[in-house]
């Protein structure tokens, strides 16, 4: 009984027969790095960030709906970055895709971000708050405006220089492969 134990306990340590084929649970963990990791934590801020961008946005855009004003292109805009922000790193959050080689996709997200920066950086930054709410809440919302651009610049950069090291990888089937004598 005690050596039937052993070899359970043998075998649940393994994880694995030695002739299984691979699956999803044996392939993750294979595949899991640590860049894996990072990339991910990227993605969530990226995803978590861009749902406080529109929090922050928004809460104007819903105040001028009930007052029947004028909806500033400003503020949909923000709420547009926000919302193509979230949505894309929810995507490139999945395993099986392969961001880096959205790169573009990427950049296209850091240039809405940094054009969203300039317009409230230039309103709010120079701007003193003087115990005014509003104004205090939109300071800090430039402040995830950047931190939110940055990330997004940090992905592309990463993205574009993982497409071009495998462009230029040696394949087999390019005729570039390396030779095993």
């Amino acid at each position: 009984m005690l050596q039937l134990v052993l070899m359970a306990l043998s075998f649940l340590s393994r994880g694995s027969l030695k002739g299984e084929k691979a699956t999803l649970g044996t392939s993750f963990r294979s595949n899991f790095s640590i860049g894996a990791l990072l990339r991910i934590l990227a993605r969530f801020f990226q995803f978590v960030l861009g749902i406080t961008v529109i929090g922050l946005y928004a809460i104007d855009l819903d105040r001028a709906r009930k007052a029947h004003v004028y909806t500033d292109s400003k503020w949909v805009w923000a709420v547009v970055c926000g919302t193509l922000g979230a949505l894309t790193s929810l995507v490139f959050m999945l395993p099986l895709v392969k961001a880096w080689f959205f790169f573009y996709v990427d950049t296209f997200v850091w240039l809405c971000y940094l054009i969203a920066f300039g317009i409230f950086g230039k309103m709010y930054i120079p701007e003193n708050a003087e115990g005014n709410a509003g104004i205090k809440r939109m300071k800090n919302a430039v402040w995830v405006l950047l931190t939110n651009m940055l990330l997004w610049f940090l992905t592309a950069v990463y993205g574009a220089v993982v497409f071009w090291k495998t462009r230029k990888a040696r394949t087999s089937l390019t005729g570039r492969g390396q030779q095993h004598v």
